[in-house]
């Protein structure tokens, strides 16, 4: 199965950790990756390949 990241993103904009993430595809990644936005933006990347962004709700 595809391995991803989830970088949680600090309110400066620097990446502030990571959880691992193992998918079928990307869009299984994104939805679990979606549900880390916690009052910080998170951004999913598969290797070097940037999948997708999520903002924080204000």
């Amino acid at each position: 199965m595809p391995e991803y990241r989830a970088y949680i993103i600090s309110p400066d904009g620097h990446f502030q950790s990571a959880v691992p993430i193992v998918c079928p595809d990307d869009e299984a990644a994104k939805e679990q990756a979606e549900q880390l936005v916690d009052g910080h933006d998170v951004e999913l990347w598969q290797y070097t390949r940037k999948v997708a962004r999520f903002e924080r709700k204000s």
